[in-house]
């Protein structure tokens, strides 16, 4: 699906869809307690039904209802599929191969498009430490796990993606006897990490962190079943933000001002650009101050980076994003991209191996863009049509549906003008 958008002002309250990060987390912990849970304030995007899928391959049984599971969990995991579908999605390979491991049978992991080739190589590490015999093709994906995963320390980089952590400290506490993980260099993206130990610990999960230098697992642990609710997701609060400080009048509703979500940095790094950030109660908006350009560090944030590249690109100044290795092995690399992309729209945009520099300009010109199948490129290119001249087509804009299927109808009902092409 291509959509072509002609530029209007946005305005109007708007409710942001629910965390997935925390939507992955809290689906996983149900699913592995005996017993059942609620999940409220569910939306069903690709990546949160991979992940439903892999913990009824795990066997669980969960039903789906308009906007709230039902999870029937059986205290551990005992897989009724020997193949666990990812489909896109980074979060759902990366927690469910240390979980599936934890039952002591071959096991099957596949995926499509760029998952195929995101690392894996933390876990193979493993495998070869613990002689755990596994099967690849030239991709990561498909993986083929022969045998389980057995308790110890576990050593681990901290400058890779956090989700290969979480995926440990969900497994390890239902292994037989205690393990360790030490954190072999300086640990980024800790926001995530809070969120998994926060989600443990609702659901009856103790791990000591030791100052995310190091952390202590006890085994035989058991979940326990929790009804949960799901917070706004502040990743997606950021293409809304974004609108905002463009000159859209949009109110975010429901937002969670004490969050332990790490992308909640999107409210500090609006403000360095100077832009102002209104908080009231639970409802979040920002608009423009004294905008000027400013230095952007994305080793606790990466999934900000095309919202904020936009911004940058029409923020008067120059400025930098630093620490964005990580942008680059996402659904797409968004460093490449995301210059090729504003680029095309008169943007001045000059990459490097760990990020990017951006001088802005006042204004876009209308054109064709890609989304280079990345759903948060797809939703940061349409909002930089509030300043832009002439319309906007973005090919294979359907791409939003990894995480926001609603997005284009959330996007009109703010006063966008979408048609849409097959």
């Amino acid at each position: 699906m291509n959509v072509i958008i002609t530029p209007k002002k946005l305005e109007g309250d708007c409710v942001i869809p629910p965390s997935k990060s925390l939507s992955h987390r809290a689906i996983i912990a149900a699913s592995l307690a005996l017993g059942k849970s609620k999940i409220t304030n569910v939306m069903y995007s690709k990546d949160i039904l991979a992940t439903i899928g892999a913990m009824r391959a795990c066997g669980a049984k969960i039903v789906e209802y308009d906007n709230y599971l039902e999870i029937e969990g059986i205290g551990k995991v005992e897989r009724i599929n020997d193949v666990i579908d990812c489909n896109e999605s980074g979060s759902t390979i990366r927690f469910m191969v240390p979980i599936a491991l934890t039952c002591d049978k071959e096991i099957k992991f596949i995926g499509k498009n760029n998952l195929v080739k995101r690392p894996l190589d933390p876990f193979f590490e493993i495998f070869d430490e613990q002689n755990i015999k596994y099967e690849r093709e030239e991709n990561y994906l498909p993986l083929v796990v022969k045998n389980g995963l057995k308790p110890g320390t576990f050593k681990i980089r901290g400058d890779i993606s956090s989700q290969f952590i979480t995926g440990l400290l969900y497994a390890l506490p239902l292994l037989d006897s205690d393990s360790n993980i030490i954190i072999t260099t300086e640990m980024e993206s800790k926001g995530y990490i809070d969120l998994t130990l926060d989600t443990l610990k609702l659901f009856g999960i103790e791990i000591e962190n030791l100052d995310y230098k190091e952390f202590k697992i006890k085994g035989n642990q058991k979940y326990k079943p929790f009804d949960y609710d799901i917070e706004g997701d502040y990743s997606q609060s950021a293409f809304f933000l974004l609108a905002d400080c463009l000159g859209a009048n949009i109110n975010l509703k429901s937002m969670n001002k004490l969050s332990h979500q790490g992308d909640k940095k999107i409210i500090e790094d609006i403000k360095d650009l100077g832009y102002e950030v209104i908080f009231d109660d639970d409802n979040l908006k920002s608009k423009e101050l004294n905008s000027k350009g400013c230095v952007i560090d994305f080793s606790q944030s990466p999934d900000l980076g095309p919202a904020l590249a936009v911004l940058c690109a029409l923020t008067k100044g120059k400025s930098e994003f630093i620490n964005a290795g990580r942008l680059r092995i996402k659904e797409c690399d968004r460093i490449t991209c995301m210059k090729e992309e504003i680029n095309k729209l008169g943007g001045n945009v000059v990459e490097n191996e760990n990020g990017m520099t951006i001088e802005g300009v006042d204004r876009f010109k209308g054109t064709t863009v890609d989304s280079h199948n990345d759903h948060r490129v797809v939703m940061a290119l349409a909002m930089a049509t509030l300043k832009m001249d002439g319309k906007l087509k973005i090919l294979n804009a359907e791409a939003v549906s990894k995480s926001f299927p609603n997005f284009f109808e959330v996007f009109e009902n703010l006063g966008g003008i979408v048609e849409y092409e097959k």
